[in-house]
């Protein structure tokens, strides 16, 4: 996974949550304890925290950075911080090493940030469209390749819902619905 993937990713959680942005953005995102308000901004926190860490390259910790969203943005607003902390991952994922290592958990490739980056947006603008009553799915292709990348054990299927029950957001036949789960970003090698 790379750049092209979360410049995907972020277009299309713009794309389908932009024209609902007039909603209220203060209820729950589907089985988060979060708001919707509060689910994007948190989207937009891990996409400058992948970026920062990429860019740093620390060995052993995240960087003592945080991004403060004003509660007062509104939805429309906190979507272009999306998009700017999303073309900031985006950028250092274009100019980074392959051989590049950055902590999450451990020694991580540019491939896993861009990997999380993705996963946030699918993610989280799935609960996002919960909350605010909105159809739609994560794209296919786009969750095949975090499912390669971050959850290597994963079961077979379509790879939309696995990667949803693989985060405890579906069920799939024959499984037990995962109560807690984690994906695999570091890398030893």
């Amino acid at each position: 996974m790379d750049h092209q993937d979360v410049d995907a990713a972020v277009a299309e959680m713009l794309r389908i949550l932009s024209p609902h942005t007039a909603q209220d953005w203060t209820v729950p995102a589907g089985p988060l304890d979060w708001t919707c308000w509060q689910t994007a901004a948190h989207v937009a926190h891990d996409l400058l925290a992948y970026a920062g860490q990429l860019a740093a390259q620390p060995t052993d910790a995240y960087l003592p950075i945080d991004l403060n969203v004003r509660p007062t943005a509104s939805p429309a607003e906190l979507l272009q911080a999306v998009t700017a902390c999303g073309g900031l991952l985006s950028s250092v994922l274009a100019t980074a090493s392959r051989t590049l290592r950055a902590w999450h958990w451990g020694p991580c490739d540019p491939e896993g940030f861009a990997a999380m980056g993705v996963a946030e947006a699918l993610l989280h603008t799935h609960d996002i469209t919960q909350g605010l009553s909105v159809d739609w799915l994560p794209p296919a292709p786009l969750s095949a390749a975090v499912l390669n990348r971050l959850f290597p054990a994963a079961p077979p299927g379509d790879p939309t819902q696995v990667l949803l029950w693989c985060t405890g957001r579906g069920d799939l036949d024959g499984l037990p619905r995962q109560t807690s789960w984690r994906w695999e970003a570091a890398r030893p090698d």
